[in-house]
């Protein structure tokens, strides 16, 4: 306890240079928190991305014929019957939603703008994870009708400068084509250079006979009864569309099915790598600040020599001084770490509330810096500890 008294006695007598000292552990410290938060934030925020598209769905896409192992180049058409194989033999499948979409030009109040119209099935807002906040979905009847009804994506509005709950019940004109506008949907955002908001839906059968003309369709999306089932039903539906495209054994697929739990496989490796990046290039600061310690505490013992030859005259041995000095470098880094921890958890709260970046403080993370900080203080204390301790008193006593 002796030992300790003298160490805080010594930081409290060169208050000064003791808190320019510890400025190099504040903004390490400070640095790493801010940086990891803004790392995680950034992988929670592409989690919930893709949690919104679905990692229990499975996306098929047409792909190249192949001939003798050569690609064709021309593309395989998936169709309203590939749709339709699937729903009826498909294994461990919940939902088969086909989806036919196209720009086309829409009008309202006298103004026009190139929408994605989006011919599907009323279970398309459930298996998206979609939700009608003003008016109705359309319905089965609908789509066997072959109805001009329409639901608005949520940004739709936005391109005739009107309100989307406004424009329910009013018609929208479709390459020339009145349809009645019955719902809106709720926003789900951009996710990449994709904005799902920015489409309009009608049914299947009204966009397959009254505005494109065809069953060829964009893709098929496929809800799984169970993640955990995913290969199985990958393998089921690869099988009916086989059958379907009369491939023959051993010759390749002309259509793609996609996993999307694998997009979100390959965003949080893609995420967790730029954290480490950001933790390590925030953690340089921490190494340049424990050298600025075991430089001024080298300062020290020189200024100090004095000092260290009556200690040990009056009977303190090198233990005594080696933790005298030791406890002075760790004491001045843990409390730059605990204020920089609170510069750090500051900063990426301000972050999020100023500049509305997704910032997630880790409690790992703190206590990793705290720790670090710690044992940076143990590392580059121990050569300056060391140098006093092996001091000889009369040399010491002798030194001006």
């Amino acid at each position: 306890m002796e030992t300790i008294m003298v160490a805080l006695g010594a930081i409290r007598a060169n208050m000064l240079r003791s808190v320019l000292t510890m400025l190099g552990i504040v903004i390490g410290v400070g640095a790493v928190i801010t940086m990891v938060a803004l790392g995680s934030g950034a992988q929670k925020a592409v989690e919930q991305q893709i949690q919104a598209l679905g990692t229990d769905l499975l996306s098929v896409y047409p792909g190249q014929s192949w001939s003798h192992g050569v690609a064709r180049g021309e593309r395989v058409n998936i169709t309203v019957e590939d749709a339709d194989a699937l729903r009826r033999d498909g294994y461990a499948l919940s939902a088969v939603v086909p989806e036919l979409s196209r720009d086309q030009q829409v009008e309202f109040g006298g103004a026009n703008a190139s929408i994605r119209i989006m011919g599907t099935t009323p279970n398309y807002i459930d298996v998206q994870r979609y939700e009608v906040v003003a008016g109705r979905m359309f319905t089965q009847a609908d789509n066997n009708q072959r109805r001009r009804v329409a639901v608005l994506g949520s940004a739709v509005a936005d391109n005739f400068g009107a309100n989307g709950r406004a424009m329910i019940g009013q018609g929208i004109s479709i390459r020339g084509i009145t349809f009645e506008v019955i719902g809106l949907l709720s926003e789900k955002g951009a996710q990449g250079h994709n904005n799902p908001d920015e489409q309009l839906l009608i049914p299947l059968g009204t966009g397959q006979y009254r505005v494109f003309g065809t069953n060829r369709l964009r893709g098929i999306t496929v809800q799984v009864m169970d993640p955990d089932s995913m290969g199985v039903a990958m393998m089921g539906m690869e099988r009916v569309l086989r059958r379907e495209h009369g491939i023959q054994p051993g010759a390749a697929n002309d259509f793609q099915i996609r996993d999307r739990s694998e997009y979100l496989a390959a965003a949080q490796e893609t995420t967790q790598t730029f954290t480490f990046l950001l933790a390590g290039i925030a953690a340089v600061s921490l190494l340049v600040g424990g050298i600025g310690i075991m430089n001024i505490m080298l300062v020290s013992v020189t200024e100090r020599t004095s000092e260290i030859g009556v200690r040990k005259a009056l009977g303190a041995t090198r233990g005594n001084i080696l933790a005298q000095f030791l406890v002075e470098a760790v004491t001045l880094c843990m409390l730059g770490g605990i204020v920089g921890i609170l510069a750090g958890t500051g900063g990426a709260y301000a972050l999020s509330y100023f500049q509305g970046w997704d910032t997630v403080v880790s409690v790992n993370a703190v206590i990793v810096a705290f720790l670090f900080s710690a044992a940076v203080g143990v590392f580059f204390g121990i050569w300056p500890a060391r140098r006093a301790s092996k001091l000889d008193p009369i040399e010491a006593l002798r030194y001006e």
